[in-house]
């Protein structure tokens, strides 16, 4: 039985990387999509037919996280090496690499204006980058275990992670406080995000269930439990009307969430799915998992042709901005049951005409970057190097710009430099790694002093609050 037209489509297949995907992300112009990968490299995959795909080499480890900036020139990636990487999409790959966390690093994500970007660590901390001069600005801890996730409000006064502690918290970005925890959970939330308005949280469950609050009211909306093994990552529709969710079981499905049930379960991939993700305006979205293939899927149940709807969210943006009283949301809460028929769609047994893409793929090989770690700041440039505004301020100036931050040897692999070719003598480069190991070591011992100072406080502040009451306690029977 064939799909009708308004039913998600398969297109797509793109096979290259070795390993699970763990991540991806749609660029905003909706042309290319990043993924990340457990075989340590990043791709970068361009929609046009017969186009190169470039595969980014540099992390150590397992890349956990990717994401375009909100601009499109800039790519972030998170791995299990403990570094965060700053990369330009384009095929030279330069990079400026970020050491502060000192466990793996689960997830990226860019303020909506680009000038932020938050990084989820296993070392029970998300730290906050300013991405003009890419300095370290300051960690968040309250969780007491892993952090797994951690995504901006569209308006960007909002933090919100999820954390194996088994709790969700939002920060409040102006004075760095935890503003609110959910623990509701019998697991922990693998994935959590807003919805485009800023108004709802959803998260994926570890426990197999998909929850939806309203952070306004302080309340549960929707409880699905569509999926028989772990969800992994959701993602929402840019209208807020749909959310796409990626299981263990295999499987994707879509939620429409203003009649509060599941209207998609799509088949397409031999083993768990990891990661799905719509495009900036809708039309598309992607999936991967432990299959290592893309597969890239057309929406058609509700493309988003409504600028007016994206004015709207872009004037949210606005520091002062009123709550969203235009906003469509869940009606009631309520637990999801699985009696109102659902669609599935197997793209085996019903697409015919299914590209197939294993694109020549080139290899970005990265020497020496520009690092900048938690105590250390921004490393200054070499003699000779030009620091461009590029990397300072990537949401204020357009990919013309010469990206030129560090002097890296980035090109294809037939063009790899010798070790005569390089501008720097080898003993000096041995010199400045172990100069960078040593600032590593410093890093992360500023960081676990950081966290102590943290929990003293906060020992502290219990101490004097236990004090006062028992100050008013003998006061009253006195």
């Amino acid at each position: 039985m064939a799909s009708a037209t308004e039913d998600p489509v398969l297109e797509r297949y793109f096979k290259g990387h070795k390993a699970a995907l763990t991540s991806l992300d749609f660029s905003s112009n909706g042309k290319q999509l990043a993924t990340a990968s457990w075989d340590t490299f990043l791709m970068l995959w361009n929609f046009k037919p017969h186009a190169r795909a470039y595969r980014y080499v540099g992390h150590k480890d397992v890349v956990t996280s990717v994401q375009f900036s909100p601009h499109g020139n800039l790519l972030a990636s998170a791995s299990r090496d403990r570094t965060v990487r700053l990369w330009i999409p384009d095929k030279r790959g330069k990079f400026s690499e970020f050491k502060a966390h000192t466990a793996p690093v689960r997830s990226v994500d860019f303020s909506a204006d680009g000038q932020f970007l938050a990084t989820a660590s296993e070392d029970k901390s998300i730290k906050v980058w300013n991405m003009y001069r890419q300095r370290f600005l300051y960690s968040l801890y309250r969780h007491t275990h892993w952090v797994r996730c951690a995504k901006f409000s569209p308006d960007g006064r909002l933090i919100v992670s999820c954390s194996e502690d088994k709790t969700i918290k939002i920060w409040d970005t102006t004075n760095k406080q935890c503003v609110n925890n959910f623990s509701d959970f019998i697991g922990f939330a693998n994935f959590v995000d807003f919805n485009p308005s800023g108004t709802c949280i959803a998260s994926a469950g570890s426990d197999q269930t998909v929850k939806v609050w309203d952070i306004r009211v302080n309340k549960l909306l929707q409880h699905y439990q569509v999926h028989s093994s772990g969800v992994n990552c959701i993602s929402f529709h840019p209208s807020g009307n749909y959310l796409i969710t990626a299981s263990s079981d295999g499987t994707l499905k879509i939620l429409d969430l203003l009649e509060g049930r599941l209207i998609y379960t799509l088949q397409g991939h031999t083993g768990p799915v990891f990661t799905v993700s719509f495009s900036k305006g809708g039309e598309l979205f992607a999936s991967g998992g432990a299959d290592t293939q893309v597969l890239l899927w057309r929406t058609n149940f509700d493309e988003l042709h409504c600028k007016g709807l994206n004015k709207r969210n872009l004037k949210r943006l606005h520091f002062d901005s009123p709550p969203h009283l235009l906003d469509v949301y869940p009606r009631t809460p309520h637990p999801h049951e699985e009696k109102v028929e659902t669609v599935e769609i197997n793209p085996k047994l019903e697409v015919i005409d299914l590209q197939i893409s294993t694109p020549p793929v080139v290899d970005i090989l990265s020497f020496d970057s520009t690092t900048t770690t938690e105590t250390s700041g921004r490393t200054l440039p070499d003699k000779g190097e030009e620091v461009c505004g590029y990397f300072l301020n990537p949401s204020l100036l357009s990919p013309e710009c010469s990206p030129t931050t560090t002097k890296k040897k980035t090109e294809d692999m037939s063009d790899l430099p010798s070790e005569s070719q390089r501008s720097i003598p080898l003993a000096v480069t041995d010199a400045l790694e172990h100069i960078m190991e040593q600032l590593n070591v410093l890093t992360q011992t500023v960081s676990i002093l950081e966290q102590r100072l943290t929990l003293t406080e906060d020992k502290l502040k219990d101490c004097l609050e236990n004090q006062q009451k028992l100050f008013s306690a003998v006061q009253q029977k006195s």
